[in-house]
């Protein structure tokens, strides 16, 4: 009997695999065909994505279905000599192979990791830099807005973020000899491996704490066997010194390092005050959604959508709650009259690490100024008055700049 039973759990677990691997494509072989359509495992053609006169994106999806741990898609992208992909943020992992630089010719293979993007494609591109041809996602906040943020005249704003009409690949029309990017390519591949290292090597100490090495009790299963476990203390958020703090306002985070109890729900906590008539500047989470909460006083959300248009623009009031998907540009504005103090949840227990689009610590300062101003289509000198515009870093103060105002003011003449 012990037998008989044994045998018919192998035939049951067989007859399982069989069915997951015949299923996969919600199909079954037709009789002769054998159990498995070889077909299946080849990956079909590549399609265009992005294209140019410049260069060009193609990607291979990657097949769905149950027997699959995860999806990984293929990319190949072709750019021509003097060339520039214009400065974007993705919802998907990538890591890149130089494949070739055949006469300066670059192509490059890329895989593409969708397992945490927004399920709107093969990948969702935010571009940074634009015009009318891709939307830079800054169009979208509008030009009052952008004005305030970036310490300008909105028709200064507006001049820049309506000139690039070229596409995702564009020519570059300055020298960029001197460009960070082109040195590391010129390097002989040991020493770009030194460079690498010395990058790694420089990692603050708040990037320290996701070394592998904290890891491996987890995945090994290895646990303290001396630890007792005792109900969770609260926490005061309102005790713990802010993470950011000027004379606009200030922002604290708590995650799961700090209070243990949010690591094992995998939520995270945040809270913002906002001076009246100052600004949390546009920024992404690249790692969680937030849910917020108005605790006291009102304020203005907008937010969005990766095309570079407006998804929403509305006032709250104390008691309102609103939600931000993860990766979609967003920012908030207190009320001239009075202040703007939210509370907010995110669906991760990490560090959330927002990024700044606007403002003294902005991603814009990250950037070459030489690939930025091709992005966007201006000159350099331009870009770079407009990025520097801007003296204070996440929570910005109130403007009031009008063109007269920018015409008389020599700092932030264009």
């Amino acid at each position: 009997m012990g037998k008989r039973l044994w045998l018919l759990l192998v035939v049951l677990v067989l007859g399982y695999g069989a069915t997951m691997a015949i299923g996969f494509k919600g199909e079954k072989p037709k009789s002769g065909e054998g159990d498995v359509k070889q077909e299946w495992f080849l990956l079909p053609n590549s399609e265009s994505v992005i294209k140019t006169d410049a260069g060009e994106m193609r990607v291979v999806r990657s097949h769905g279905g149950r027997i699959f741990e995860k999806l990984l898609h293929i990319g190949f992208i072709k750019m021509e000599p003097r060339t520039l992909f214009l400065p974007l943020y993705l919802d998907s992992n990538l890591i890149l192979f130089i494949h070739a630089e055949e006469s300066q010719r670059l192509h490059i293979i890329c895989s593409i990791d969708p397992s945490e993007s927004l399920n709107m494609g093969t990948f969702q591109p935010f571009f940074i830099g634009g015009g009318t041809y891709p939307t830079s996602v800054l169009a979208g906040f509008g030009s009052e807005t952008l004005s305030t943020a970036f310490n300008v005249s909105a028709s200064k704003v507006s001049g820049i973020l309506r000139k690039q009409q070229e596409g995702p690949i564009v020519y570059l029309t300055h020298s960029h000899g001197s460009s960070i990017w082109t040195k590391f390519l010129l390097l002989e591949q040991q020493d770009r491996l030194k460079h690498v290292k010395r990058m790694v090597q420089e990692r603050t100490e708040e990037e320290k704490e996701w070394s592998w090495w904290k890891l491996l009790p987890n995945i090994f299963g290895i646990q303290d066997s001396n630890k007792k476990h005792k109900a969770p203390k609260s926490y005061n958020i309102y005790q713990k010194s802010p993470d950011f703090k000027n004379n606009y306002g200030w922002r604290t985070e708590v995650d799961g390092s700090e209070y243990k109890p949010l690591k094992n729900a995998g939520i995270g906590i945040f809270l913002v005050n906002l001076t009246a008539g100052s600004m949390l500047a546009p920024h992404l989470n690249p790692r969680a959604t937030e849910y917020s909460i108005v605790l006291r006083g009102s304020g203005r959300v907008q937010v969005v959508y990766p095309n570079g248009t407006l998804a929403m623009d509305t006032y709250v009031k104390e008691g309102d709650m609103f939600w931000v998907p993860r990766y979609f540009p967003f920012c908030q504005i207190a009320s001239k009259s009075e202040p703007f103090k939210f509370l907010g949840f995110t669906t991760s227990s990490h560090k959330n690490r927002p990024q700044f689009l606007v403002g003294a610590n902005s991603l814009l300062h990250t950037l070459n100024n030489l690939e930025l101003a091709d992005a966007f289509g201006v000159s350099k000198k331009r870009i770079r008055r407009l990025i520097n515009a801007q003296h204070e870093s996440i929570i910005l103060p109130s403007s009031s700049l009008t063109d007269d105002d920018d015409k008389k003011n020599k700092v932030f003449a264009f």
